[in-house]
């Protein structure tokens, strides 16, 4: 070989090795990659189970009227609330309760208090709840914000539950209704089928004789066939 030739001739060897290298650097980043895209759920799973694992027994805690329920109803108010209705004719106590974005107002009147009477008063208490609580701002919701519910009990002696001289009025306002609804739970819509229930719930309480002499009978007509059955 001529000393032309051999200054001609490319080595071999050293291209060889780069073109080896590459191939390696390409394979050591798709192993990479493909390390991170496996770690990164596994590292986000390992994490929520931690947490888990360590809020266990903690209660998670949140506000469903977050945004709502503004301007908030103090116990100031409800102090003063509980006054006005006190001072009331025919009001013997009265207790105030706000719970769940409802306000409970329960009158004990006297028992002599008849449903007219009983009707007037819840509309006497109502007026009085409104005046320190507008009604428009407190019980009126909006299409971007949701506000209390009012609702006035007045009632007399409960231990009369059940009988003519009972009476329990409820005056209702929820914050979507347009205007405060009154109802006299303790007067049955249907007297009829409200006397039959009770009447049903006392037999069950209190069987009659008539009713454990006919499974007495029924008792004995059944052993006197199975006693039949075995003569046969």
């Amino acid at each position: 070989m001529s000393e032309q030739d051999k200054k001609n001739k490319k080595p071999v060897t050293g291209t060889a090795k780069k073109h080896k290298k590459k191939e390696l650097d390409r394979s050591t980043v798709i192993l990479i990659t493909g390390l991170v895209l496996i770690a990164i759920p596994c590292l986000i799973l390992g994490w929520i189970l931690i947490s888990a694992s360590l809020d266990t027994g903690t209660p998670i805690l949140g506000d469903r009227f977050q945004g709502d329920l503004d301007p908030a109803i103090t116990s100031e108010q409800i102090s003063q609330i509980e006054t006005q209705v006190a001072s009331e004719g025919s009001v013997d106590s009265v207790t105030v309760e706000l719970a769940t974005a409802t306000l409970r107002i329960y009158v004990d009147a006297a028992d002599s208090l008849s449903e007219e009477e009983a009707t007037a008063l819840s509309q006497t208490v109502y007026q009085d709840v409104t005046s320190v609580l507008p009604e428009s701002t407190y019980f009126t919701s909006t299409s971007s914000k949701k506000m209390y519910d009012l609702e006035v009990h007045v009632y007399n002696d409960l231990s009369l539950a059940g009988t003519d001289g009972y009476m329990y009025v409820i005056r209702t306002k929820n914050a979507a209704m347009e205007q405060a609804e009154v109802q006299t739970v303790s007067k049955p819509l249907d007297a009829d089928l409200a006397q039959q229930l009770r009447d049903e719930l006392e037999e069950k309480r209190n069987p009659s004789d008539d009713n454990e002499d006919e499974e007495i009978v029924s008792g004995e007509d059944t052993e006197q066939q199975d006693n039949s059955e075995g003569i046969e």
